[in-house]
């Protein structure tokens, strides 16, 4: 089918899926659920092949982003079943309002519409997209990237089969063939048949939605996280959350990119950090992160000189940007001019300082002695996310099935006219 033709397919379901109970809809969800188990051989098959015809042309770490397993698989169905067990925010009344002439005016969370999803190279956000999709009433059209196209096709198949086989329409979920830019935007400017456009990838995708898109979009993704060493920080605490937040998975945009260090610790603190990032992976035979530093950093450890464009890059990979400030003030104005407003963390015992952070960093998320690593639907009780907003229009940080909906005011008379 063209683009347009699964668009226009997609727009006709959406009304059928908003009729759809709860109860419904979770039997929808459930059997997608088990025939994304039942065809995981399949799954993994296709998978071989985007592995293989990526093997040479993604780094390591991206190959690890695309690779499925038969319990990722089933981690993925899995993520759908939580779905289920999730309050439907359809129908829910915001508010109610009686006034004196007995008009009764009511908000209700409803469904957006047909929301598109255009991602790249991770195969579980096909699940996870179409799962939030459908709980929160909405037809989903996903546009996955090329090096994941026989995986996402072949998860997409699956998820249909288990639609039609529970007796419910295939066009609930959809998947575009073109994954070429145009398709793209193609995508982006279906004004009256795309409600909302969610990009979850990195930065190139998110500038070049927000520069075509005529549809509504939410950015999500990009993320150039910070964490900042406070003089005051309890540095085996330190250690840990940094050693977690860079290397745990350093594929993902809630990974750490940059450490900013109290100039009054650096010398005491940054060998630590080397020997923990460096000499001690080695030692256990685990990837080392390579530290990029600015010039101060750069008198204390070894390491590469950093660029001029290294605190302005996510990495996503085993790469470290470090960075000594003066003080807390200094940590935020740096944040200030380089972060893309997704997580923060400030790693201090000193009340005031946390405090100060919170209060001046303006990210989804900020973090206080804790991992970034946490910033996921999952993680904040969402069951699973459709991507982590950072902006601030209508949603922001993990999006889950409230930030999937609008809202419309139903108004009840009995007669009134308005004087």
């Amino acid at each position: 089918m063209t683009t347009r033709e699964i668009l226009l397919a997609a727009k006709a379901a959406s009304l059928k899926l908003a009729l759809l109970t709860t109860e419904q809809k979770n039997a929808a969800l459930l059997a997608m659920a088990d025939a994304l188990e039942r065809e995981s051989d399949a799954i993994l098959a296709a998978n071989c092949k985007d592995i293989e015809a990526a093997e040479g042309k993604i780094t390591p770490v991206m190959i690890d982003r695309l690779r499925l397993t038969h319990a990722r698989i089933s981690a993925m169905a899995q993520g759908i079943r939580e779905v289920v067990a999730l309050p439907d925010p359809i129908g829910e009344v915001l508010s109610s309002t009686e006034r004196a002439d007995g008009l009764i005016i009511k908000k209700v969370r409803v469904p957006l519409g047909v929301v598109g999803i255009i991602y790249e190279s991770r195969p579980n956000v096909t699940s996870d997209a179409a799962a939030l999709s459908l709980k929160s009433g909405n037809v989903c059209v996903l546009r996955g990237g090329k090096e994941a196209y026989t995986t996402s096709h072949e998860i997409v198949r699956a998820l249909k089969e288990g639609l039609v086989g529970a007796g419910f329409d295939a066009n609930f979920v959809n998947m575009l063939d073109d994954v070429t830019r145009e398709g793209a935007k193609e995508l982006m400017t279906a004004v009256g048949l795309v409600d909302v456009l969610i990009p979850r990838g990195g930065a190139g995708l998110i500038r070049s939605c927000v520069e075509n898109a005529t549809v509504p979009c939410i950015q999500t993704g990009t993320g150039i996280c910070h964490i900042y060493v406070d003089r005051a920080a309890d540095q085996e605490k330190a250690l840990r959350i940094i050693e977690n937040a860079k290397t745990s998975r350093p594929s993902v945009c809630n990974a750490a990119e940059v450490c900013l260090v109290h100039r009054e610790i650096a010398r005491e603190f940054l060998p630590r950090l080397r020997e923990c990032l460096q000499d001690a992976r080695v030692q256990n035979g685990t990837t080392p992160v390579e530290l990029r530093l600015d010039p101060e950093a750069a008198s204390i450890i070894d390491g590469n000189d950093a660029s001029d464009t290294d605190f302005d890059t996510e990495f996503l990979d085993y790469i470290l940007a470090i960075k000594v400030v003066a003080d807390v003030g200094d940590a935020v104005a740096h944040i200030a001019q380089h972060s893309t407003h997704h997580s923060e963390a400030i790693i201090t015992e000193d009340t005031a300082a946390s405090a100060y952070f919170c209060a001046a960093v303006d990210s989804a998320a900020v973090y206080v002695n804790a991992s970034t690593r946490f910033t996921d639907g999952g993680e904040f009780g969402l069951g699973c996310e459709i991507g982590i907003s950072t902006q601030k229009l209508h949603a922001r940080g993990p999006m889950g099935l409230e930030e999937l909906t609008a809202y419309k005011y139903i108004v009840l008379g009995s007669g009134q006219i308005r004087k």
